[in-house]
């Protein structure tokens, strides 16, 4: 029900004498009234100040200050001009008194006696009326803050469509950048393919295919950049972390980072202190959160400038500052310089490209170490400063995990069982076990997989997950129950490169995963420590 309906209405009496306020209430008395009784007209003021009332019954005889005068004082109020007046009165009223009174705002007089009947009347007709004030009022303010929810829900709606209206222009221009940076790899990739068919041995021939390889390189970090940002976008990304020193990530994002700094004749200046500074982290993810950021500052600073790269330990965190004397950012653009997809269009002209996504993945997995990251610059051509805080945690021990160990040495030759229904990656899959002198045979489906396995008894199997009608993982585990395969090393080689798709591997019974595309050094590298793994196995039994 709403408020006004059942707030008691309140009637003011005002009369000198208690026994006549006594018994107006008693004459007056039902539900939904309240009486607030005064004894003298300074009494009433003081009450009118503090309380809003529907009625004041006034007695005209009182000392001090009667009845007409505290009408006037009431009607020289705002707050209380408005209330309708009833003067009680206990004899005949003149007609020059009565005048007095209806000037100072009565809109009766009553004679005592009074009628009760015609009083509780009168009364009710005002309290009828008080609660429509109070209704109408009601409504007022609800309409009112109906009109302002509805404006706020506009201008929200407004500012909704103009954002949307922003990231469509940004989806777009990213779609145009995404084609545009493909075909810079595959463009020269092509190429070389045209001019090995031409010239397989020519004397371009290795200059051709190294040029392929870093192509095919850069074309691989495109799209594990775009999976990256599809995965922490979407809260699916797993981080490994681990007790770590930072300089350890450092170490590997400047190793990364290098090759594009050198080309582009940048100076790099390294301010790395030496004890170390242990965080709680995964050391591949904070790579490339710096490794990133020196790339952004490689891309965006003219030839032969100057990349600083900073690690300074404060109370309970450390900053990595990577700053650059290039481009600089306008000052509106810097609250947008770690949105997905931004890009200084005036850059794009001048820069090496990207999509717009380097340092989206910045913030997003900084944000997952418990850091903070933020961009500085005083604008275009003053260069730009961009700073990672992140929390330090006390030493303890060695890393968890322990990376593949390069022995440098190529592997003995190995039986290996090549699993991909994807016929291109099996057979290239195959010339590049034959070049490194294993002996490999492909199965294009689980179920020639199997019967292959059970007749040849391979070391090592590489097998791909996503397969149609029975999928890498049964086919696993059928290989794991084979008679002669319990021991044998399975490889999981797919796509799917998420913790919890190395989880799911290792469930199945894989002994190892990795991504794809594989690169030869790798796969050489890991079948040349399993095979010392079986190696020394042999020896110890």
């Amino acid at each position: 029900m709403n408020p006004a309906l059942i707030t008691p209405v309140p009637i003011l009496i005002v009369d000198d004498l208690s026994e006549n306020l006594i018994a107006l209430e008693a004459l007056l008395r039902r539900d939904g009234l309240e009486f607030i009784k005064a004894s003298s007209g300074t009494e009433a003021l003081e009450i009118l100040l503090k309380r809003e009332v529907a009625l004041a019954l006034l007695d005209v005889q009182m000392p001090e200050m009667d009845g007409f005068e505290l009408a006037e004082m009431m009607r020289g109020s705002e707050r209380t001009r408005r209330i309708p007046i009833i003067f009680l009165t206990a004899g005949v009223t003149d007609r020059s008194r009565k005048f007095r009174g209806y000037e100072a705002g009565a809109v009766d007089f009553l004679e005592k006696p009074l009628e009760a009947d015609i009083l509780r009347s009168k009364v009710a007709v005002f309290s009828e009326l008080y609660l429509q004030r109070r209704q109408i009022a009601v409504q007022r303010d609800n309409l009112k803050a109906f009109a302002e929810e509805n404006l706020r829900l506009l201008k929200d709606s407004r500012d909704n469509a103009q954002a949307l209206k922003e990231a469509d222009v940004r989806k777009d221009e990213f779609l145009a950048t995404l084609a545009h940076e493909l075909r810079n790899p595959l463009a020269p990739i092509r190429n070389g393919l045209q001019i090995l068919k031409m010239s397989p041995d020519g004397p371009r021939a290795e200059d051709v295919r190294s040029m392929m390889d870093r192509q095919l390189t850069h074309l691989v970090r495109l799209i594990d950049d775009l999976l990256d940002v599809s995965r922490v976008s979407r809260g699916r990304i797993d981080l490994r972390k681990e007790r770590i020193s930072l300089q350890d990530a450092v170490k590997a994002a400047v190793e990364t980072s290098k090759p594009l700094i050198d080309a582009n004749g940048h100076k790099l200046t390294l301010d790395i202190p030496t004890e170390p500074l242990w965080v709680e982290g995964d050391l591949t993810r904070l790579a490339q959160v710096v490794s990133n950021l020196l790339n952004n500052a490689a891309k965006y600073t003219a030839h032969g400038g100057r990349i600083c790269l900073t690690v300074t330990p404060h109370t309970g965190h450390a900053d990595i500052i990577v700053a650059d004397n290039g481009l600089g950012i306008e000052a509106d653009m810097l609250p947008r310089v770690f949105d997905l997809f931004a890009q200084a269009d005036s850059h794009l002209d001048r820069s090496q490209g990207g999509l717009g996504i380097g340092l989206a993945l910045v913030s997003k997995l900084v944000d997952m170490h418990g850091g903070t990251s933020k961009a500085e610059s005083d604008g275009p051509g003053k260069g730009s400063t961009f700073t990672v805080s992140l929390p330090l945690v006390g030493a303890s021990g060695e890393a968890q995990g322990k990376p593949l160990q390069k022995n440098g040495r190529p592997a003995a030759p190995m039986k290996v069982l090549i699993v991909d229904d994807n016929v291109d990656s099996a057979q290239t899959s195959l010339w590049m076990l034959d070049l490194i002198g294993h002996k490999a045979e492909v199965a294009n489906d689980g179920a020639r997989a199997l019967e292959m396995a059970s007749e040849m008894k391979p070391d090592v199997v590489l097998l791909d997950i996503g397969m149609p009608g029975m999928d890498g993982y049964e086919v696993c585990r059928h290989l794991r129950k084979m008679p002669g395969m319990e021991q044998k090393v399975l490889i999981a080689q797919t796509g799917w490169g998420q913790e919890s798709d190395r989880q799911k591997a290792f469930a199945a019974g894989f002994d190892h995963h990795i991504t794809k595309p594989v690169s030869l050094d790798l796969l050489t590298q890991l079948l040349a420590d399993i095979k010392q793994t079986a190696t020394e196995g042999h020896t110890h039994g």
